[in-house]
């Protein structure tokens, strides 16, 4: 098994750059994400079981994901590329790509096969939303919510737009520290039509109006930044309700037994996966592209659910998604894409985050400092 793996590995990097020699891949590498039980099920599923493969080999993770167009914006400038693998929403990968930053891929030369022979382009469809983008996950942001706050009366949040009913549901709430999703929320509860979100964003009378409906419950709000902070928030008490991906707030329900709940109302589908940095040395790019090579196939997206509640990218991968690692529980039914999750939801506007979010950024900043 170890062999042929090793051999398919080689046959993908025979075609995109020329013949490679393990002597010609350095052994170390510097991976980003996201922190929290997002990486670590990277770690279980891709990781860790390479580096069983591959014990010459070291793997140093930074988690600064959330600052990956920033950070990898700096390194470019500097001339010094120190990251070799970087773990971005589809938002941001468009961003890196149209800048240059990302290095711009064949998935069909570079990423295996699924295991009927379809090619990987095929298999991971939809999900190839930009040349440099290698899917991983499907997922969603969500909100999670304590179900012992004695202040509710025995009521329980059923619509997102509990979110901004403070007096319903009195207590500090968490949300992103920026535009994407909060801003789409903000006008679904201000009564725009979800088909209608993101042309009523472009003008500024659309922004305005999302900011003004966030105004409603800024000063009861946390703003998190990494996505282990909403989870973190609910289990001390500290927000009675907050968004972030709902793995996360799968990991602190049925993994840590806290006393929260899942609101699948209006969640918004998001894709994550991997882009490489433009301009690696060839002995660090062929070092990635082995490792790509392995840890995006199909049985190990399908691995990478059974540690954390996100859909896995590929279609082959889908039949594999069996009980999780160690709870035992079938992982089918806490993916965002079940039906019983999915009848409401918000399917982000890619494209449009890629060429708007600068602005909104900046715009969502100087509102935040007010």
């Amino acid at each position: 098994m170890k062999l042929a793996r090793t051999l398919m590995a080689t046959s993908a990097l025979t075609l995109t750059a020329g013949l490679v020699n393990a002597a010609d891949m350095v052994n170390d590498m510097t991976l980003v994400s996201w922190g929290g039980a997002y990486q670590k099920s990277q770690v279980d599923a891709y990781t860790d079981p390479y580096l069983a493969e591959h014990p010459e080999v070291s793997i140093t993770w930074d988690e600064s994901s959330a600052e990956a167009v920033a950070k990898l914006r700096a390194q470019n400038e500097a001339g010094n590329i120190t990251w070799d693998l970087v773990d971005v929403t589809i938002a941001d990968a468009m961003r890196l790509c149209d800048e240059g930053l990302a290095m711009e891929i064949d998935h069909d030369e570079m990423l295996a096969p699924a295991p009927d022979g379809t090619p990987a382009s095929e298999d991971f469809g939809n999900t190839i939303l930009s040349d440099c983008f290698i899917p991983q996950i499907v997922y969603s942001i969500t909100f999670g919510y304590r179900n012992d706050v004695d202040a509710w009366n025995g009521a329980t949040p059923t619509s997102v737009c509990d979110v901004f009913d403070l007096e319903k549901f009195p207590g500090k709430r968490s949300m992103y520290k920026g535009p994407i999703y909060n801003m789409e929320w903000a006008l679904l509860c201000d009564g725009v039509a979800k088909e209608d979100i993101y042309s009523t964003l472009e003008t500024e009378e659309g922004q305005q109006r999302a900011l003004d409906k966030l105004s409603t419950i800024k000063d009861q709000t946390i703003w998190w930044s990494a996505g282990a902070d909403t989870p973190q928030l609910l289990a001390d008490g500290e927000v009675v309700i907050g968004s972030t991906y709902n793995g996360r707030l799968f990991s602190v329900i049925a993994e840590q037994n806290q006393p929260v709940s899942m609101l699948w109302d209006a969640q918004i589908y998001d894709v994550d996966g991997w882009i490489i940095p433009e301009g690696l040395p060839e002995e660090r790019l062929a070092r990635v592209k082995d490792f790509l090579y392995y840890a995006t196939d199909t049985q190990r997206l399908a691995d990478q659910a059974k540690f954390i509640s996100y859909g896995p990218a590929r279609a082959s991968s889908g039949p594999l998604v069996g009980k999780h690692a160690t709870l035992g529980i079938e992982m089918a039914p806490h993916m965002p894409t079940d039906p019983a999750n999915a009848q409401n939801i918000i399917m982000m506007d890619f494209p449009w985050w890629a060429d708007y979010r600068d602005d909104l950024d900046a715009k969502f900043q100087a509102w935040l400092a007010k």
